[in-house]
């Protein structure tokens, strides 16, 4: 599935991902291949992104690398899910 990920300064991710963990105002949800169409606000906490990932080197700094993936720290947001693109403005 394709991500993107877009702060007020730029676009900090954009590719194919396996699967995107976010921080919902309701809880943390994952998203894989073929998830149902959702819209949901964020809350401070890490986007969480797992794939074959290649990170811009401007942008690279903002991530931190775990042994399943990258994770960016928000502090609130908005997703959207939908025809397996993921969208997520995030603060």
């Amino acid at each position: 599935m394709l991500l993107e990920i877009v702060s007020p300064e730029a676009t900090l991710f954009s590719g194919e991902v396996t699967s995107v963990t976010v921080p919902g105002v309701m809880g943390e949800f994952e998203m894989l291949t073929n998830h149902a169409p959702i819209i949901s606000l964020l809350k401070e906490g890490n986007v969480k992104i797992n794939g074959n990932i290649t990170l811009e080197e401007e942008v690279e700094s903002l991530f931190n690398k775990s042994d399943r993936g990258f994770w960016l720290p928000i502090t609130s947001g908005t997703i959207e899910m939908k025809d397996n693109k993921v969208i997520v403005l995030a603060d």
